[in-house]
């Protein structure tokens, strides 16, 4: 499945605003002269304006079209540190302390998204993920019916039948350490929608766990069975089955015999891990053993999109990113 090819055509067909918090970092500023020549996205970049334009001539990057906010020097940030206050005032935060938060290149920019001067935010060059999740949380907020912000990897297998051709969605991986039922649940009809607007496939998902319909008697396979349920009674138009094995979510032989009228073992697309630990790691053996190509953490449940990057993330994964985030916005509204 060409799921980048696709991306980029959906983002260049319908171009958003994407703001990068860490303007003045060095592959943020070069990503920047890619997404605008491909016409992936229109970019802000946060930062001194000053620093921005020296690294810019520094690294022999052409940033003409690319949009330039310094929160020190914007006509916006007043606004932005009132609107802030509002937000926060009830958490004891002044007007005072506003204005100074406000001016942080990735509070600068999550206002940005909250009040509409931007369509989607990426952070995470520098910052750890906490930098940007802590103000997605306290400004933007979850989605209505979104319990949890959570994360998702779209994982593409070479030469693979499960799936879609070797498609499949895995979440979480990277946010939520330990999901409580309810959580997992949400993070269930979550990474189904992720599925469903930015894949374009329908969703057919599996949740995860060392026992098969009943197999094994555990209190993690009791979460597993509870979330399952939960996700049912929530969303009963979407296809969600467990608690399932892998091999039982994917192999329709030992679909067949372990879980017999199932709309989803066997053929599963959407992967929900029990926990981090199993996510984080099921993952990582998919992409080494498998040479998959994993693009993500994705973030989703937020009400606008706010996507993170690794710290050690490459231009190209800045450029694929962005386009992931446009196409969240065109789904969002």
């Amino acid at each position: 499945m060409k799921l980048m090819e696709n991306i980029f055509g959906l983002a260049k067909a319908d171009k958003k605003k994407i703001v990068l918090a860490e303007g003045e970092e060095e592959r943020n500023i070069r990503a920047s002269e890619e997404i605008i020549r491909d016409g992936i996205a229109d970019i802000i970049l946060v930062g001194s304006e000053s620093v921005i334009k020296e690294n810019a001539a520094k690294f022999g990057v052409n940033l003409a079209g690319v949009e330039i906010v310094d929160p020190e020097t914007s006509s916006k940030t007043a606004g932005y540190a009132n609107a802030f206050y509002e937000i926060r005032k009830n958490k004891g935060v002044t007007l005072e302390k506003a204005d100074k938060i406000v001016r942080d290149p990735i509070y600068f920019a999550t206002m940005m998204v909250k009040l509409g001067d931007a369509d989607g935010l990426v952070s995470g060059a520098i910052h750890t993920t906490g930098d940007l999740l802590r103000p997605g949380l306290q400004i933007v907020k979850t989605v209505p019916g979104a319990s949890v912000v959570s994360s998702v990897f779209l994982m593409s297998v070479p030469d693979c039948e499960y799936g879609e051709d070797g498609f499949l969605l895995f979440a979480d991986c990277a946010v939520n350490v330990c999901p409580t039922a309810e959580e997992l649940s949400s993070i269930a009809i979550t990474t189904a929608e992720t599925a469903k607007n930015l894949c374009k496939i329908e969703p057919r998902v599996a949740m995860l766990s060392f026992s098969t319909m009943g197999s094994a008697s555990h209190e993690l396979v009791d979460k597993v069975t509870k979330a399952t349920k939960l996700a049912k009674e929530a969303r009963p138009d979407l296809d969600i089955d467990g608690e399932l094995q892998l091999d039982a979510s994917l192999v329709k032989k030992v679909a067949d015999l372990k879980a017999p009228g199932s709309k989803v073992a066997g053929k599963a697309n959407v992967l929900i891990f029990p926990d981090i630990q199993a996510g984080n790691i099921g993952y990582k053996l998919v992409q080494r053993f498998a040479k998959a190509e994993a693009i993500g953490p994705i973030c989703q449940g937020f009400a606008k999109p706010i996507n993170d990057l690794s710290r050690g993330c490459s231009v190209d994964d800045i450029v694929k990113v962005v386009a992931v985030t446009a196409v969240q916005a065109q789904a969002q509204g």
